[in-house]
């Protein structure tokens, strides 16, 4: 190579690298691939007691209903809103790239499942409360009003 393609090559921009996700060392392809009580192991003693006592048959049904709203999509779009009540529901690989609506008590906010939520529950990405801003509104430092 002569020094003006490799000044031409140092030039060019640099392709993005994107960081690959892992889980607690375990790429995301190997965790779809695992069984429930493979996985179960990489949890926290948490979410681990709670499947081994068992999930009750609502959580299955959830699963099933994001299954099945993934079946729907075409191509790259995102699958449609999967309502639910369920804030305790742990996130497990096979609910990735799902949309569930998490019930915060009045209303359903739509939560989009990322890598990055596995071994959490539902509810954590639903805020039940407003967050006060405290010394913002209201009457703006106290304007003493007298009664006359």
């Amino acid at each position: 190579m002569s020094a003006e393609e490799e000044a031409m090559i140092a030039s060019a921009p640099k392709k993005r690298t994107f960081r690959k996700f892992s889980f607690r060392g375990t790429d995301l392809d190997q965790l779809l691939d695992m069984t429930n009580d493979e996985l179960v192991l990489m949890f926290r003693a948490r979410i681990r007691r709670k499947f081994k006592r068992g999930l009750q048959d609502k959580y299955t049904r959830l699963v099933k209903k994001l299954r099945h709203a993934k079946k729907q999509v075409e191509g790259g779009e995102k699958p449609e809103a999967v309502r639910t009540h369920l804030r305790n529901m742990v996130i497990v690989p096979e609910m990735i790239g799902s949309v569930v609506g998490v019930y915060n008590g009045k209303v359903f906010n739509t939560v989009e499942i990322k890598p990055e939520m596995i071994g959490s529950y539902l509810g954590e990405y639903s805020i039940t409360y407003r967050p006060v801003s405290h010394g913002r509104g209201g009457t703006a430092g106290g304007k003493f009003v007298p009664l006359s």
